[in-house]
C-alpha cells in the first residue's frame, strides 16, 4: 500500500509542483529546508531537489546563509512586487499614499525588503523645493535606514544574528550604528514602540520614521516611511508623524488583505 506522502505527491500535476514549492516558501516567510517541503508536499526527495535546483538556477529561489535552506530569489521577489502593483491595487494604494503625504507635507515612501536592502516601491514627493532624491527602485541599506531597521526588527533571532554578522556594518555617517550589539538593542526598542527612526544614520542632514505594513499573518511585507531634511524637521518632529503614518499603514494592510481575499487565495 502506498504511504500518504506517496499518494499525495502522485496527485499533484507535474506542471504544478514547482509552483506549490514557491507558494510554500513564500507562505512560510522564513528560509525553508528541503525536508520541510518533503513533509508538507509529499514529493519524492530526488524530484524535490531537482525542482529546487531549477528554481535556484532561474532566480526564483535563493540559498540562505546556511547553504541548505531556501528563500525567495530576485525573480520571485520581483513577481511579488508586480503583483502588489497591479493596476486596481496601485490606484487605491496611491490615493492612500498621497493622502498621508499631503497631511504630513513631506515625502512618503513604500519600501519592500530585498536580498541586500530595502527597495523603494512607490513614493509621493513633497512640494518643498528642498527635497532628498531617492527615486522608485532605489535600494537602501537595512542597518542604517528607518525602513531597513523596521524590517530587521521583524526577523527571527537566529536569522537576524546571521544577517548582522554576515559582514561588517558600513558606516555611512558619524551616527550610523556599526556594532551588531548596539543595533540589536535599537531593534528591541523598535519592536516595543512600533516604529523605527533614522536620525541622520544613512545620510547626513536627513531624518526619517517608518512603520510596518502587515499581511494577514501579521508579517511585515512592506514599510511606510517619511523622510525630510533636518533643516525643516528635527528627529522629534519626525516622530510626531507616527500616528498619521500608522493610520495609513493600517489602510494599506487592509487594502492588500482585501485583495488577497477577493482573489480567493
Amino acid at each position: 500500500m502506498p504511504n500518504d506522502a506517496t499518494s499525495k505527491s502522485s496527485q499533484l500535476p507535474t506542471n504544478l509542483r514547482l509552483l506549490l514549492i514557491l507558494e510554500e516558501v513564500a507562505r512560510l516567510g522564513v528560509p525553508v529546508r528541503p525536508v520541510q517541503l518533503i513533509e508538507t508536499l509529499g514529493l519524492p526527495k530526488p524530484t524535490l531537489h531537482r525542482l529546487l535546483h531549477t528554481a535556484e538556477a532561474e532566480g526564483f529561489l535563493q540559498r540562505d546563509l546556511d547553504g541548505v535552506a531556501y528563500g525567495p530569489g530576485p525573480r520571485l521577489r520581483a513577481l511579488a512586487i508586480d503583483t502588489i502593483s497591479s493596476e486596481r491595487l496601485r490606484t487605491a494604494r496611491s490615493a492612500i499614499l498621497k493622502g498621508v503625504a499631503e497631511e504630513i507635507g513631506e515625502t512618503c515612501n513604500l519600501a519592500t525588503p530585498d536580498r541586500e536592502g530595502m527597495t523603494y516601491l512607490d513614493r509621493v514627493e513633497t512640494k518643498w523645493p528642498l527635497r532628498i532624491q531617492l527615486p522608485v527602485g532605489t535600494q537602501v541599506p537595512f542597518h542604517c535606514t528607518a525602513s531597513g531597521k523596521m524590517y530587521l526588527s521583524s526577523l527571527r533571532a537566529s536569522t537576524l544574528k546571521g544577517v548582522l554578522n554576515a559582514r561588517p556594518l558600513e558606516r555611512n555617517t558619524d551616527k550610523t550604528l556599526t556594532s551588531p550589539d548596539a543595533l540589536m538593542e535599537e531593534l528591541k526598542r523598535i519592536r516595543q514602540r512600533g516604529y523605527s527612526t533614522d536620525d541622520e544614520e544613512f545620510m547626513a542632514g536627513m531624518a526619517a520614521i517608518a512603520v510596518p505594513i502587515l499581511d494577514q499573518r501579521n508579517r511585515l511585507m512592506a514599510t511606510l516611511s517619511v523622510h525630510a531634511p533636518v533643516q525643516r524637521h528635527s528627529i522629534d518632529q519626525i516622530i510626531g508623524f507616527f500616528e498619521p503614518l500608522r493610520t495609513a499603514a493600517n489602510k494599506l494592510s487592509a487594502l492588500h488583505n482585501e485583495g488577497i481575499l477577493e482573489s480567493g487565495t
